[in-house]
Formats: structure tokens, sequence, C-alpha cells
């Protein structure tokens, strides 16, 4: 790898994980009026979706299109959220380059997300909810990331 090409790369990451630290850790806003996430539970401060697919089972408290489009889009993110990290993250570290590997530590950089966001949100209510969705979405991502690289480098 070149050193300008290193550089980028390194830039990247701490450009995206400053983004991620933004968007995960940063209080987050009411939702408009009329968007309610189905499945919710809250123990004290803490809130939590722990339904596995829960956009799925709760589909029927849904009441209206926009309401959809959000937990759609929720969805989406979520599987996009660690790629751009990770796909960045498998040029630095060769070691990371096995499927197992990119999975768990997808799984792992969640996880910790997860459990941030519910240690902010017990000192300091920042409305942040711990989904196990989440958990599943951020390591398809990183699988997402791994096979983009393995299909870049398969064809070069």
């Amino acid at each position: 790898m070149t050193k300008k090409r290193e550089l980028i790369l390194r830039l990247g990451v701490a450009i995206y994980s400053l983004c991620i630290i933004c968007v995960c850790f940063t209080p987050q806003p009411q939702l408009p009026t009329g968007v309610e996430t189905p499945g919710i539970q809250t123990f004290g401060r803490l809130v939590f979706l722990l339904t596995p697919l829960n956009s799925l089972w709760n589909l029927g408290e849904v009441t209206s299109l926009g309401q959809v489009i959000w937990i759609f889009l929720q969805n989406i993110l979520n599987v996009f959220l660690l790629f751009p990290l990770v796909f960045q993250l498998i040029y630095f570290f060769p070691n990371l380059r096995k499927t197992k590997r990119v999975l768990l530590f997808s799984f792992l950089v969640s996880l910790g997300i997860e459990c941030t966001q519910l240690v902010l949100d017990f000192f300091f209510d920042f409305n942040r909810v711990f989904e196990i969705d989440d958990l599943w979405a951020n390591t398809l991502g990183g699988y997402l990331a791994w096979l983009l690289y393995k299909q870049l480098h398969n064809t070069q």
C-alpha cells in the first residue's frame, strides 16, 4: 500500500469513527409526532427492543406509511453503520481477513455501541434504545464489507 493510500485510509477510519460517535453517542432527538417504534420495553430510564426481528413481529402495530418508512430506513441504516469502518480496517489488519473474524469483530463493535448507549442513557438520559436487531444488522454490514473486499481483490 502506498503512503498516500495509507494516509487516506487512516483519515477515513478516523473521520468515520467520529461520525459513528456523533450518531451513536449523542442524545437522540424525540421522534416526530406519530412515529412510534412498536415493541419497546422500559426498565427505569433504560429502553430496550429485545424481540429479534421486532419490525416484522410488530408490523401489525404500525399505523401509517410514515412509520413503515421510518422503521425500514432504520434497519437499512443499521446494516450499513459499520460497513465503511470494517471495509477500511480490513486493509490495515490482514488478521481480520477471515469471515469468522470479521463477523466477531463487527458483532463486538456493535455490542460495544449498544452497551455504551445503555450507560449513557442510565447516567444522562440520552433517549437511546438497546436493540437486539442492531446487533445482527451491524454484523451483517461488517460481513457485506468483507464480501466487497473479497470481490474487489479476487478480480484484480
